[in-house]
Protein backbone atom coordinates (compact mmCIF):
# COMPACT_ATOMS: atom_id res chain seq x y z
CA UNK A 1 0.00 0.00 0.00
CA UNK A 2 1.39 3.24 -1.24
CA UNK A 3 1.38 6.05 1.43
CA UNK A 4 0.62 9.48 0.35
CA UNK A 5 2.59 11.14 -2.24
CA UNK A 6 4.75 14.36 -0.28
CA UNK A 7 4.55 17.60 -2.70
CA UNK A 8 8.23 19.41 -2.32
CA UNK A 9 8.17 23.03 -2.44
CA UNK A 10 10.86 24.90 -4.08
CA UNK A 11 12.75 26.54 -1.63
CA UNK A 12 12.04 29.72 -0.18
CA UNK A 13 14.97 32.73 -2.02
CA UNK A 14 16.43 34.12 0.89
CA UNK A 15 15.07 38.10 1.41
CA UNK A 16 17.68 40.83 0.88
CA UNK A 17 17.70 43.88 2.57
CA UNK A 18 20.04 47.13 1.94
CA UNK A 19 19.43 50.55 1.31
CA UNK A 20 17.59 51.90 -1.39
CA UNK A 21 18.91 54.09 -4.03
CA UNK A 22 16.43 55.43 -6.63
CA UNK A 23 17.06 57.05 -9.80
CA UNK A 24 15.10 57.34 -13.39
CA UNK A 25 18.66 57.63 -14.91
CA UNK A 26 20.16 54.43 -14.69
CA UNK A 27 23.57 55.78 -16.16
CA UNK A 28 23.46 58.34 -13.45
CA UNK A 29 22.05 56.50 -11.09
CA UNK A 30 25.00 53.30 -10.90
CA UNK A 31 27.90 56.53 -10.26
CA UNK A 32 26.15 56.71 -6.72
CA UNK A 33 25.42 52.43 -5.62
CA UNK A 34 27.76 50.70 -3.64
CA UNK A 35 28.28 47.32 -3.27
CA UNK A 36 24.92 45.68 -0.94
CA UNK A 37 22.75 48.76 -2.22
CA UNK A 38 19.36 47.76 -3.91
CA UNK A 39 18.78 49.75 -6.83
CA UNK A 40 15.48 51.22 -7.72
CA UNK A 41 15.05 52.10 -11.45
CA UNK A 42 12.34 53.49 -13.92
CA UNK A 43 14.15 51.35 -17.09
CA UNK A 44 11.93 49.81 -19.65
CA UNK A 45 13.90 47.43 -21.91
CA UNK A 46 17.28 47.62 -19.56
CA UNK A 47 20.04 47.46 -22.10
CA UNK A 48 23.14 45.25 -21.49
CA UNK A 49 25.80 48.30 -20.96
CA UNK A 50 22.74 49.72 -18.35
CA UNK A 51 22.77 45.81 -16.72
CA UNK A 52 27.02 45.78 -16.89
CA UNK A 53 27.34 48.87 -14.61
CA UNK A 54 24.63 47.77 -12.26
CA UNK A 55 26.19 44.43 -11.61
CA UNK A 56 29.64 46.14 -11.22
CA UNK A 57 28.27 48.54 -8.91
CA UNK A 58 27.81 45.57 -6.71
CA UNK A 59 24.55 45.91 -6.29
CA UNK A 60 21.98 43.15 -4.75
CA UNK A 61 18.95 43.25 -6.09
CA UNK A 62 17.30 45.48 -8.44
CA UNK A 63 13.76 46.96 -8.37
CA UNK A 64 12.20 48.03 -12.15
CA UNK A 65 9.18 49.91 -11.56
CA UNK A 66 8.84 49.44 -15.76
CA UNK A 67 8.74 46.45 -17.70
CA UNK A 68 13.12 45.29 -17.73
CA UNK A 69 11.51 43.15 -21.18
CA UNK A 70 8.87 44.40 -22.99
CA UNK A 71 9.14 42.34 -26.12
CA UNK A 72 9.83 45.06 -28.56
CA UNK A 73 13.22 44.08 -29.30
CA UNK A 74 16.23 41.22 -27.72
CA UNK A 75 17.17 43.34 -24.94
CA UNK A 76 19.95 41.53 -23.10
CA UNK A 77 19.92 43.29 -19.62
CA UNK A 78 17.50 41.07 -17.84
CA UNK A 79 20.00 38.29 -18.41
CA UNK A 80 23.08 39.86 -17.63
CA UNK A 81 22.08 40.91 -14.08
CA UNK A 82 20.73 37.31 -13.86
CA UNK A 83 23.99 36.21 -14.71
CA UNK A 84 25.66 38.04 -12.52
CA UNK A 85 24.02 37.00 -9.61
CA UNK A 86 21.48 39.72 -9.07
CA UNK A 87 18.00 39.51 -8.35
CA UNK A 88 16.02 41.32 -10.61
CA UNK A 89 12.01 42.57 -9.89
CA UNK A 90 9.79 43.57 -12.07
CA UNK A 91 7.01 45.86 -10.16
CA UNK A 92 6.07 47.92 -12.90
CA UNK A 93 4.06 51.48 -11.99
CA UNK A 94 5.18 50.59 -8.44
CA UNK A 95 4.45 53.97 -6.64
CA UNK A 96 8.42 53.60 -5.12
CA UNK A 97 9.59 56.97 -6.45
CA UNK A 98 7.18 58.33 -4.35
CA UNK A 99 6.46 56.20 -0.79
CA UNK A 100 10.89 56.25 -0.80
CA UNK A 101 13.29 58.20 -0.12
CA UNK A 102 17.13 57.72 -1.19
CA UNK A 103 18.95 55.84 1.93
CA UNK A 104 15.74 54.18 3.32
CA UNK A 105 16.29 50.65 4.36
CA UNK A 106 14.02 48.48 2.12
CA UNK A 107 13.82 44.09 2.03
CA UNK A 108 13.32 42.15 -1.47
CA UNK A 109 11.50 39.06 -0.35
CA UNK A 110 10.40 37.53 -2.89
CA UNK A 111 8.64 39.55 -5.39
CA UNK A 112 7.61 41.84 -2.04
CA UNK A 113 9.19 45.35 -1.50
CA UNK A 114 8.76 46.26 2.05
CA UNK A 115 10.32 48.84 4.56
CA UNK A 116 9.65 48.74 7.99
CA UNK A 117 7.61 45.40 8.01
CA UNK A 118 5.20 47.38 5.48
CA UNK A 119 4.95 45.72 1.66
CA UNK A 120 4.93 48.69 -0.59
CA UNK A 121 4.74 46.56 -4.04
CA UNK A 122 4.45 43.25 -5.05
CA UNK A 123 6.18 42.51 -8.39
CA UNK A 124 7.70 39.45 -10.26
CA UNK A 125 11.03 38.29 -9.99
CA UNK A 126 12.98 37.50 -12.92
CA UNK A 127 15.54 34.41 -12.39
CA UNK A 128 17.77 33.08 -15.23
CA UNK A 129 15.89 30.52 -16.71
CA UNK A 130 13.01 33.26 -17.57
CA UNK A 131 15.40 36.04 -18.64
CA UNK A 132 17.39 33.29 -21.04
CA UNK A 133 13.73 32.17 -22.28
CA UNK A 134 13.04 36.02 -22.91
CA UNK A 135 15.12 37.06 -25.03
CA UNK A 136 15.28 33.95 -27.30
CA UNK A 137 11.42 34.79 -27.88
CA UNK A 138 12.28 38.12 -28.57
CA UNK A 139 15.02 36.85 -31.26
CA UNK A 140 12.35 35.10 -32.87
CA UNK A 141 10.34 37.96 -33.34
CA UNK A 142 13.65 40.56 -34.88
CA UNK A 143 12.10 39.97 -38.31
CA UNK A 144 9.12 42.50 -36.66
CA UNK A 145 11.73 45.05 -35.23
CA UNK A 146 13.69 45.30 -38.35
CA UNK A 147 11.44 46.14 -40.97
CA UNK A 148 9.93 49.16 -38.85
CA UNK A 149 13.73 50.60 -37.80
CA UNK A 150 14.56 49.89 -41.78
CA UNK A 151 11.60 51.94 -43.10
CA UNK A 152 12.08 54.52 -40.41
CA UNK A 153 15.91 54.74 -41.42
CA UNK A 154 14.79 55.19 -44.80
CA UNK A 155 12.36 58.07 -43.90
CA UNK A 156 14.77 59.85 -41.83
CA UNK A 157 17.35 59.80 -44.30
CA UNK A 158 16.04 63.20 -46.23
CA UNK A 159 15.68 64.99 -42.69
CA UNK A 160 19.63 64.20 -41.88
CA UNK A 161 20.77 65.07 -45.48
CA UNK A 162 23.10 67.35 -44.33
CA UNK A 163 25.27 64.86 -42.69
CA UNK A 164 26.45 63.69 -45.97
CA UNK A 165 26.02 67.14 -47.44
CA UNK A 166 29.18 68.59 -44.88
CA UNK A 167 26.29 71.51 -44.29
CA UNK A 168 27.42 71.86 -40.30
CA UNK A 169 29.43 73.87 -39.35
CA UNK A 170 32.00 72.95 -36.63
CA UNK A 171 34.04 75.45 -34.62
CA UNK A 172 37.48 76.17 -34.41
CA UNK A 173 39.09 74.05 -31.98
CA UNK A 174 42.59 74.36 -30.43
CA UNK A 175 42.97 70.73 -30.68
CA UNK A 176 44.79 70.34 -34.44
CA UNK A 177 43.49 67.13 -35.83
CA UNK A 178 45.40 67.75 -39.36
CA UNK A 179 47.07 64.22 -40.00
CA UNK A 180 46.61 62.91 -37.04
CA UNK A 181 45.11 59.48 -35.83
CA UNK A 182 42.23 59.89 -33.71
CA UNK A 183 40.40 57.19 -31.62
CA UNK A 184 36.96 57.86 -30.41
CA UNK A 185 35.51 55.88 -27.33
CA UNK A 186 31.74 55.41 -27.22
CA UNK A 187 30.19 53.69 -24.39
CA UNK A 188 28.82 50.67 -26.11
CA UNK A 189 29.48 47.06 -25.95
CA UNK A 190 32.96 45.57 -25.13
CA UNK A 191 34.02 49.06 -25.10
CA UNK A 192 36.81 48.69 -22.09
CA UNK A 193 38.50 45.23 -23.32
CA UNK A 194 38.22 46.77 -26.76
CA UNK A 195 40.43 50.07 -25.40
CA UNK A 196 42.37 47.80 -23.23
CA UNK A 197 43.27 45.90 -26.28
CA UNK A 198 44.17 48.69 -28.46
CA UNK A 199 46.74 50.16 -25.37
CA UNK A 200 49.81 49.54 -27.47
CA UNK A 201 48.21 51.20 -30.25
CA UNK A 202 47.76 54.52 -28.51
CA UNK A 203 51.07 54.00 -26.66
CA UNK A 204 53.10 53.77 -30.10
CA UNK A 205 50.60 55.95 -32.28
CA UNK A 206 49.54 58.50 -29.82
CA UNK A 207 46.71 59.48 -31.47
CA UNK A 208 43.82 62.07 -30.43
CA UNK A 209 41.62 60.83 -27.81
CA UNK A 210 38.38 61.90 -28.02
CA UNK A 211 35.51 60.67 -25.28
CA UNK A 212 32.18 60.71 -26.08
CA UNK A 213 30.05 61.73 -23.09
CA UNK A 214 31.29 58.53 -20.84
CA UNK A 215 33.71 57.63 -23.21
CA UNK A 216 36.01 59.75 -21.25
CA UNK A 217 35.97 58.30 -17.95
CA UNK A 218 36.68 55.46 -20.22
CA UNK A 219 39.34 56.60 -21.30
CA UNK A 220 40.69 57.71 -17.82
CA UNK A 221 40.54 54.36 -16.12
CA UNK A 222 43.16 53.06 -18.81
CA UNK A 223 45.72 55.68 -17.46
CA UNK A 224 45.06 58.13 -20.27
CA UNK A 225 43.93 61.37 -20.61
CA UNK A 226 41.12 62.99 -23.51
CA UNK A 227 42.44 65.21 -25.64
CA UNK A 228 37.96 66.31 -26.38
CA UNK A 229 35.27 65.18 -24.69
CA UNK A 230 32.03 65.73 -27.26
CA UNK A 231 28.48 65.07 -26.21
CA UNK A 232 25.35 66.14 -24.42
CA UNK A 233 27.62 66.06 -21.48
CA UNK A 234 24.96 63.98 -19.49
CA UNK A 235 26.99 60.82 -18.65
CA UNK A 236 30.91 62.27 -18.23
CA UNK A 237 31.86 62.56 -14.81
CA UNK A 238 33.01 65.83 -13.02
CA UNK A 239 36.21 64.65 -13.06
CA UNK A 240 35.85 63.71 -16.97
CA UNK A 241 34.75 66.97 -17.77
CA UNK A 242 37.58 69.12 -15.01
CA UNK A 243 40.48 66.89 -16.52
CA UNK A 244 41.33 69.16 -18.83
CA UNK A 245 40.38 67.83 -22.19
CA UNK A 246 38.59 70.50 -25.06
CA UNK A 247 34.82 70.36 -24.25
CA UNK A 248 32.51 70.31 -27.55
CA UNK A 249 28.96 70.41 -27.04
CA UNK A 250 26.88 68.77 -29.22
CA UNK A 251 23.24 70.87 -29.57
CA UNK A 252 20.27 70.16 -31.29
CA UNK A 253 19.66 71.19 -34.42
CA UNK A 254 18.01 74.22 -33.38
CA UNK A 255 21.02 75.04 -31.28
CA UNK A 256 19.31 74.09 -27.85
CA UNK A 257 22.08 72.83 -25.57
CA UNK A 258 20.92 71.45 -22.36
CA UNK A 259 24.58 70.43 -21.53
CA UNK A 260 25.60 74.31 -21.67
CA UNK A 261 24.14 74.46 -18.17
CA UNK A 262 26.48 71.97 -16.50
CA UNK A 263 29.54 73.34 -17.72
CA UNK A 264 28.74 76.38 -16.47
CA UNK A 265 27.90 75.42 -12.95
CA UNK A 266 31.13 73.87 -12.90
CA UNK A 267 33.05 77.01 -14.36
CA UNK A 268 34.49 75.12 -17.47
CA UNK A 269 34.72 76.73 -20.97
CA UNK A 270 33.17 74.84 -24.39
CA UNK A 271 31.99 74.98 -27.73
CA UNK A 272 29.04 74.04 -29.55
CA UNK A 273 28.12 72.03 -32.24
CA UNK A 274 24.71 72.17 -33.32
CA UNK A 275 23.78 69.18 -35.47
CA UNK A 276 21.60 66.23 -36.00
CA UNK A 277 22.52 62.58 -35.37
CA UNK A 278 24.27 61.16 -32.28
CA UNK A 279 27.07 62.67 -30.53
CA UNK A 280 29.59 60.15 -31.65
CA UNK A 281 28.40 60.72 -34.94
CA UNK A 282 29.19 63.89 -34.67
CA UNK A 283 32.62 62.70 -32.86
CA UNK A 284 33.61 60.99 -36.44
CA UNK A 285 32.35 64.02 -38.44
CA UNK A 286 34.54 66.63 -36.26
CA UNK A 287 37.46 64.56 -37.08
CA UNK A 288 37.12 64.20 -40.86
CA UNK A 289 36.38 67.72 -41.45
CA UNK A 290 39.35 69.07 -39.56
CA UNK A 291 41.47 66.74 -41.65
CA UNK A 292 42.24 63.13 -39.72
CA UNK A 293 44.50 61.17 -41.25
CA UNK A 294 42.93 58.05 -39.96
CA UNK A 295 39.35 57.53 -37.31
CA UNK A 296 39.35 54.37 -35.18
CA UNK A 297 36.26 54.28 -32.82
CA UNK A 298 35.70 52.37 -30.06
CA UNK A 299 32.23 51.02 -28.77
CA UNK A 300 29.89 52.70 -31.21
CA UNK A 301 26.90 51.75 -32.30
CA UNK A 302 25.98 50.04 -35.19
CA UNK A 303 23.38 47.16 -35.04
CA UNK A 304 19.79 46.69 -34.86
CA UNK A 305 20.15 45.95 -31.02
CA UNK A 306 22.35 48.42 -30.24
CA UNK A 307 20.22 51.16 -31.81
CA UNK A 308 17.40 49.71 -29.69
CA UNK A 309 19.20 49.72 -26.95
CA UNK A 310 19.46 53.39 -26.70
CA UNK A 311 15.84 54.17 -27.96
CA UNK A 312 16.35 55.30 -31.53
CA UNK A 313 14.02 53.88 -34.14
CA UNK A 314 16.35 54.42 -37.10
CA UNK A 315 20.24 55.09 -37.92
CA UNK A 316 19.96 57.22 -40.53
CA UNK A 317 22.32 60.11 -39.12
CA UNK A 318 25.17 57.07 -38.34
CA UNK A 319 24.57 55.61 -42.11
CA UNK A 320 25.01 58.45 -43.22
CA UNK A 321 28.30 59.24 -41.40
CA UNK A 322 29.99 56.24 -42.25
CA UNK A 323 28.89 56.78 -45.90
CA UNK A 324 31.10 60.47 -45.64
CA UNK A 325 33.58 59.60 -44.24
CA UNK A 326 34.45 55.91 -46.25
CA UNK A 327 37.88 54.58 -45.90
CA UNK A 328 38.83 56.57 -43.22
CA UNK A 329 36.53 55.09 -40.50
CA UNK A 330 38.30 51.91 -38.78
CA UNK A 331 35.84 50.51 -36.34
CA UNK A 332 37.88 48.83 -33.92
CA UNK A 333 34.82 46.84 -31.70
CA UNK A 334 35.01 43.51 -30.58
CA UNK A 335 39.16 44.19 -31.73
CA UNK A 336 39.42 42.32 -27.91
CA UNK A 337 37.94 39.17 -29.39
CA UNK A 338 39.45 38.73 -32.99
CA UNK A 339 42.90 37.44 -31.12
CA UNK A 340 45.44 36.58 -27.65
CA UNK A 341 48.41 37.85 -28.43
CA UNK A 342 50.24 36.37 -25.85
CA UNK A 343 54.07 36.21 -25.45
CA UNK A 344 55.26 36.80 -28.67
CA UNK A 345 58.78 35.29 -29.93
CA UNK A 346 60.91 38.89 -30.01
CA UNK A 347 59.59 39.46 -26.05
CA UNK A 348 60.59 35.81 -25.17
CA UNK A 349 63.68 36.60 -26.51
CA UNK A 350 64.32 39.84 -24.80
CA UNK A 351 63.51 38.18 -21.22
CA UNK A 352 66.35 35.17 -22.03
CA UNK A 353 68.52 38.37 -23.18
CA UNK A 354 68.12 39.87 -20.09
CA UNK A 355 68.45 37.06 -17.71
CA UNK A 356 71.69 36.02 -19.34
CA UNK A 357 73.13 39.50 -19.17
CA UNK A 358 71.77 39.34 -15.38
CA UNK A 359 73.98 36.26 -14.43
CA UNK A 360 76.98 37.46 -15.89
CA UNK A 361 76.88 40.63 -13.73
CA UNK A 362 76.05 38.84 -11.07
CA UNK A 363 79.23 35.79 -11.77
CA UNK A 364 81.48 38.92 -11.85
CA UNK A 365 80.39 40.45 -9.31
CA UNK A 366 81.14 37.92 -6.95
CA UNK A 367 84.47 35.95 -6.86
CA UNK A 368 83.15 33.36 -5.30
CA UNK A 369 80.51 32.45 -7.84
CA UNK A 370 83.44 33.24 -10.75
CA UNK A 371 85.83 30.28 -9.29
CA UNK A 372 82.63 27.92 -9.61
CA UNK A 373 82.08 28.37 -12.80
CA UNK A 374 85.88 28.28 -13.68
CA UNK A 375 85.71 24.83 -11.71
CA UNK A 376 82.76 24.00 -13.84
CA UNK A 377 84.29 25.41 -17.24
CA UNK A 378 87.12 23.22 -16.45
CA UNK A 379 85.79 19.93 -16.35
CA UNK A 380 83.99 20.45 -18.97
CA UNK A 381 86.75 20.98 -20.84
CA UNK A 382 88.45 17.90 -19.41
CA UNK A 383 85.42 15.56 -20.15
CA UNK A 384 85.41 16.77 -24.29
CA UNK A 385 89.44 16.43 -24.00
CA UNK A 386 90.03 20.00 -24.86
Amino acid sequence: MRGPEIQLRPPLEPAITGRARLGRRTKDLVKRLRPGDVAVIDHADLDRIAAEDLAASGVRAVVNVASSSTGRYPNAGPLVLARAGVKLVDAPAAPLFSELRDGDEITVAGGQIRTNGTVLASGHTIGLEEANDQLELQRARINEALGSFATNTIEHVREEGALLAGKIEFPQTSTRFRGRHVLIVVRGTTYRRDLQALRAYIEDTRPILVGVDGGADAILEEGFEPDVVLGDMDSASDAALACGAELIVHAYADGQAPGCERLERLGLTYLVVPAVGTSEDVAMLLAHEKGAQLIVSVGAHFNLTEFLDKNRSGMSSTFLTRLRIGETLVDAKGVSRLYNPGVRGWQMGLFVLASLLLIVIVVISSPALEELFDLIWLKIKVSLGL
